[in-house]
Formats: C-alpha cells, structure tokens, sequence
C-alpha cells in the first residue's frame, strides 16, 4: 500500500464531529417545486416545475415576469415563453380575475 494512502487513512479516522467535507457539493438550483416562494435575490414564486413568476428590475423598471425556465449547467436560466408585465398591466390583469374565472368555469 503507498505510503499516501496511509496517511489519508489516518486523518480520516480522526474522532472530530464534523464528518466528511464535501469539496464538490451539488449546484444549487434555484427553484423549489410546491407552489411557494423560492430564496432567489428576486422574489420568486413557482407555478410549476419549470414555470416562474419573477418580481424583477429591467432598466430601472420594475416588472411582472411569468415565463419558463430552462436548466443549463445546474442553472434555472429565462427562456423566450412567456411574458413581462409592468406593475399597471399586472393590475389590470388582477381586476378582470374574477369575470376570467366565471368565464373558465363556464367552459369546463
């Protein structure tokens, strides 16, 4: 056995508490599925696996963003479906909620 080995051998059976360090733990990705509010630096809610709703500033602007999003290297990163609302326009969509939902159940 190469005399490296020993030596490695020997310090992991140290009688510490603090176990194994990972030095490649995974990526972390930044959406949780559940329907809840994610810890991004944006607030972020999911819809679903992959379909997000961003409150985010563009250009000194603050939007609505619905969109899917995509994994790239560990990554949720924006795709080109979906939609980015200005605060006025998201209103506008909230006000006309409930004449929407009647006109769904109508239809299903």
């Amino acid at each position: 056995m190469p005399k490296n080995k020993k030596k490695q051998e020997a310090s992991s059976s140290s009688d510490s508490d603090e176990g194994p360090t990972d030095r490649n733990p995974p990526p972390e990705k930044k959406a949780k599925t559940g329907g809840s509010r994610t810890d991004d630096k944006e607030p972020t809610w999911v819809l679903q696996k992959n379909k997000l709703v961003k409150v985010r500033e563009f250009k000194g602007k603050v939007y609505i963003d619905i969109r899917e999003f995509y994994e790239k290297n560990g990554e949720l990163l924006p795709g080109k479906k979906g939609i980015s609302l200005t605060p006025d326009l998201w209103r506008k969509l909230l006000s006309l909620g409930d004449e929407i939902n009647e006109t769904v159940s109508s239809l299903c």
